[in-house]
């Protein structure tokens, strides 16, 4: 069976196998990958993988409006938890993108309907031979940036943005070798 060159540890192959590229449609999985991903900036996704099952119980399941009223006091209290990333910028970050997600929600009646207007609903299908050939970031991937940080959202750089947009299938970007190209493909 072939797969992306870059799913080769367990945890790794698990993961491409079963959700990087598979379409999310729901508020709460896609506020755990933005949160995710914005905590992976200058680390190995293996590491977050790792540590995911601790940001889950940390963040309140990834609950959006929970996570919105953690307190100082809560949120000085995650700098102590070795399960997580102990970055008090991105601690801050990820309850002030849970209030602008709130925000997003309130205005476009879920997360998911704005997001997925990016690419009219679809998921944008690429033809990569190799991960190798992957960009890091694309015009897309800019502009989501651009209205994320607009929208009051932090940790949403280009390149992060564009890694979130592959692990939720906005963009299907698995290898035309790998046994998951097809089925993410369909949307």
């Amino acid at each position: 069976m072939r797969r992306c060159t870059w799913a080769t540890s367990p945890l790794g192959i698990a993961y491409h196998d079963t959700e990087w590229g598979v379409p999310v449609h729901d508020d709460r999985v896609l506020f755990e990958f933005i949160t995710l991903e914005g905590a992976q900036a200058g680390l190995s996704w293996e590491t977050i993988l790792k540590k995911r099952a601790t940001y889950r119980r940390a963040f309140a399941g990834f609950d959006p409006a929970r996570v919105a009223r953690f307190t100082t006091a809560h949120r000085r209290q995650l700098m102590d938890d070795a399960g997580i990333v102990r970055n008090r910028l991105k601690i801050e970050s990820t309850v002030a993108n849970a209030r602008a997600f709130l925000g997003v929600q309130r205005e476009f009646g879920s997360f998911d309907g704005f997001l997925w207007g990016f690419v009219g609903g679809k998921p944008r299908v690429n033809h990569w031979r190799s991960t190798a050939s992957l960009p890091a970031r694309t015009e897309m991937s800019d502009a989501l940036s651009r209205e994320l940080k607009r929208r009051g959202f932090r940790f949403v750089g280009s390149t992060i943005c564009y890694a979130f947009m592959q692990a939720v299938g906005i963009v299907n970007d698995h290898s035309t070798g790998c046994f998951r190209y097809r089925i993410c493909s369909k949307g």
